[in-house]
């Protein structure tokens, strides 16, 4: 019998695709990465899954896990060899159990983040998790790359929000560690080990992901600045005004809001172009009037002190979903304006402005006309940093001949000012190289004896991480 046959016997016929157009899951969300996967197995359950695996270990196939295919570090498409067993996840997408009381739920790896977003709203409860790919990312996605997001200066990474995992071990045995204890001291966090793995050292079928109270009252605002200095002064000040009730704080440089206003002309801005603007969030149990006043007196002391020039505050919750589709349009824009060089590193907070002036300046001196599309959740210290072509050269030639060069002089800067070289995209293919020669060998080490350990033979997501 074939791995085709026996896989066709497990997950049933018409969820086995091979041949055909299968660019929606051998081409990746950037149009950088493209594959060529053996077959793809669409498994509907948890069992079969484990079988899945079971029938690639008894072939020596190996796997890659995807699931919205919205990642932007290569790890979630197959190489070009036609031997790879992609396993796509998006039909194990239910909501298993809802324990209000306890503040926790549990889902499966292929729901989208929205939908479990909208199922915790539907009883009255928040899951803080927010990007951009909401819409079309899934949780097991969000976990394995341990994502990031709008809200992290509140409530933390994907990791943060985890409590327990559901996993297929590269044997094809199942581990269930799903837990809604926030406490458990019983030896080696291996919940911690499959988050943030990219899918090298398992396949996370489910998840139990903390909730939170939904916030009574959500205050939004831009307001734009003259110097980055000032932007870290201002998260500063609110931080200290608002407390655990600042829920966002994002910055974008004046060219990422130039291309969206190329590109989405009809989203309107509310304020003019600055060198600098930030999006900032409060989110509270407070009353709509305590809450509005506490917000005020925030902005009022940022003007008196000279930290920003200019505010815009939403006065209704459109629109605040417009300041914020602002925000989340860069990303798009920047694609629609031609391919470029993506970085996305973590800075200490108070580094952020040197790195930024060292890097600008190194890089205008490298490309004359160099555009940089610098964005992020400062809040974090995570950065968008973003280098375009400059203007009428052509974009894909700029990606060949650039790429390298821009590489070094970013992330040489990013270890002088004590960053890493990814925040919450991952490592994928992408970063693989980057990461041997930034990463400490001690450390290299033991993420690779780890890997070896859970599957000895690299059949998991093979080429990615390490």
């Amino acid at each position: 019998m074939t791995l085709e046959a026996r896989l066709r016997g497990i997950v049933g016929s018409t969820q086995v695709l091979q041949g055909g157009d299968l660019s929606a899951y051998e081409v990746d969300w950037r149009k950088r990465w493209r594959g060529r996967a053996r077959l793809v197995v669409r498994p509907g359950s948890t069992e079969e899954v484990a079988a899945v695996v079971r029938a690639c270990a008894e072939f020596g196939a190996s796997i890659v896990p995807q699931g919205g295919n919205t990642g932007l570090v290569g790890a979630s498409v197959p190489d070009e060899s036609g031997t790879q067993v992609l396993l796509h996840l998006g039909r194990l997408n239910r909501v298993r159990e809802i324990d209000a009381a306890n503040l926790t739920m549990t889902v499966e790896a292929g729901c989208l983040l929205q939908a479990v977003q909208e199922a915790a709203a539907a009883q009255g409860l928040l899951f803080p998790l927010s990007l951009a790919a909401e819409g079309s990312c899934t949780i097991g996605g969000n976990l394995a790359t341990n994502a990031g997001g709008t809200q992290v200066v509140r409530y933390g990474n994907a990791r943060a929000l985890c409590l327990g995992l559901e996993v297929v071990t590269a044997d094809g045995e199942v581990w269930s560690g799903l837990s809604g204890l926030r406490k458990d001291n019983t030896g080696y966090d291996l919940r911690d080990l499959f988050i943030g793995s990219e899918g090298t050292l398992g396949v996370i079928t489910a998840a139990t992901l903390e909730l939170y109270p939904q916030p009574g009252t959500v205050s939004t605002a831009l307001a734009t600045l003259e110097w980055l200095d000032d932007a870290v002064g201002f998260l500063e000040l609110a931080r200290s005004r608002l407390g655990a009730a600042l829920t966002g704080f994002e910055l974008m440089n004046r060219f990422s809001l130039e291309l969206v206003r190329r590109h989405f002309p009809q989203l309107q801005q509310p304020l003019p172009g600055a060198a600098w603007t930030v999006l900032l969030e409060q989110s509270s149990s407070d009353s709509a009037e305590e809450a509005a006043q506490r917000f005020e007196d925030l902005l009022a002391a940022a003007f008196e002190k000279g930290l920003i020039a200019d505010a815009a505050v939403a006065t209704s919750v459109e629109q605040a979903k417009t300041l914020w589709h602002l925000r989340e349009s860069i990303p798009l824009a920047q694609s629609l304006e031609g391919l470029n060089i993506k970085h996305d590193i973590a800075l200490p907070i108070s580094r952020i402005p040197a790195f930024v002036r060292a890097t600008d300046e190194a890089l205008a001196r490298a490309i004359p006309g160099v555009r940089l599309v610098d964005f992020g959740h400062l809040g974090d210290g995570n950065l968008h940093y973003n280098v375009q072509a400059p203007e009428g050269e052509p974009a894909d030639l700029f990606l060949i001949e650039r790429e390298d060069e821009v590489n070094r002089i970013v992330y040489d800067a990013v270890m002088a000012h004590g960053g890493s070289i990814s925040a919450e995209h991952g490592i994928g293919a992408l970063k693989r190289d980057e990461l041997v020669q930034r990463k400490s060998p001690v450390a290299l080490k033991l993420m690779r004896a780890i890997k070896q350990a859970l599957d000895p033979h690299g059949r998991m997501n093979p080429g990615r991480v390490v």
